[in-house]
């Protein structure tokens, strides 16, 4: 009979301590959480209580404190992003504008030439065009990255699709006196795409490619077993690594004094679009030849 009280009387001792272990340990918990809470510290949760359910319910809190770190650190990418893309818009806006209202004051005097109207006519033509291709690529971009921005898949020939995309671009060739080398494999790559958004894709990258091109360009279709690999490559005289990295950022351009030669929209639309059809596009720079590497895997109808 003493032994058996002796063994409740310890029991009881001991789930009372560990009561007490975890009534501590609660507060330890809480007052850790407060302190994270309140800033003061950006330390994880701490657990000295040896209990399986405490100790997993620490990891989960934990766990959600990693994700909004996360979040919260997205967020400020986020808007750093958003107070760039502003500067950029104000900037580029901003010099054709200015370009506009100057012109427009030159016009408003009466002692210059009709040929000189003409020139000043001329120049508020082309601000003006800038000024309309940066918007409507601006707002391009903006719609694409909705997360609601549809897609409408149809089943087409995608060698006969990039054919179709560089035909229209014969004139542009021509006057920049480039002789693209073209390797298009003959057999039909059936594929489940949106038509509109790779012609926006190919036609954006063969802007960029006879843009900034020293004098070659290459366009290369493969099929690469599970996925189709477009290539677009053109030669480049000054270009480096941290360019190569950032060329898919809005508004960047690899030489910012070349204000006149693009809005630095198109590459990201390009990836922005390609991201949407779940596809991946890239670049790398080897030998002063840039290539920008369009892929998507086979999605057949």
């Amino acid at each position: 009979m003493l032994y058996l009280l002796l063994t409740v009387m310890i029991a009881f001792v001991y789930v009372l301590t560990r009561l007490y272990q975890l009534k501590k340990e609660i507060k330890s918990t809480t007052r850790q959480l407060i302190q994270l809470n309140q800033h003061k510290t950006a330390k994880k949760i701490d657990v000295g209580f040896l209990n399986r359910d405490f100790e997993e319910l620490a990891q989960e809190i934990n766990r959600q404190i990693d994700q909004t770190k996360k979040a919260e650190a997205e967020k400020r990418t986020t808007e750093n992003e958003l107070k760039q893309a502003i500067s950029h818009i104000a900037h580029d806006i901003r010099t054709p504008m200015t370009s506009i209202v100057g012109y427009i004051q030159f016009l408003e005097s009466d002692e210059i030439s009709s040929e000189m109207k003409k020139e000043y006519i001329e120049t508020i033509k082309s601000s003006a065009g800038r000024l309309k291709v940066l918007l409507e690529d601006f707002f391009e971009l903006s719609i694409i990255e909705q997360a609601d921005y549809p897609l409408k898949m149809e089943r087409v020939k995608f060698n006969d699709l990039v054919l179709e995309v560089l035909f229209g671009f014969y004139e542009e060739f021509n006057k920049r006196n480039i002789e693209p080398a073209i390797r298009i494999p003959e057999d039909d790559m059936i594929m489940l795409l949106d038509p509109s958004a790779v012609k926006r894709v190919i036609e954006n990258l063969l802007v960029n490619a006879i843009r900034y091109s020293s004098g070659e360009v290459t366009i290369l279709l493969q099929n690469c077993i599970s996925s189709i690999q477009l290539k677009v490559s053109n030669s480049v005289d000054s270009l480096n690594e941290q360019d190569v990295k950032q060329m898919f950022d809005r508004f960047y351009k690899a030489d910012q004094t070349r204000t006149g030669k693009g809005t630095g929209l198109g590459l990201p639309i390009a990836k922005s679009l390609m991201e949407k059809m779940n596809g991946n596009i890239y670049a790398e720079l080897r030998d002063n030849q840039l290539t920008m590497i369009c892929e998507w895997e086979f999605k057949f109808a």
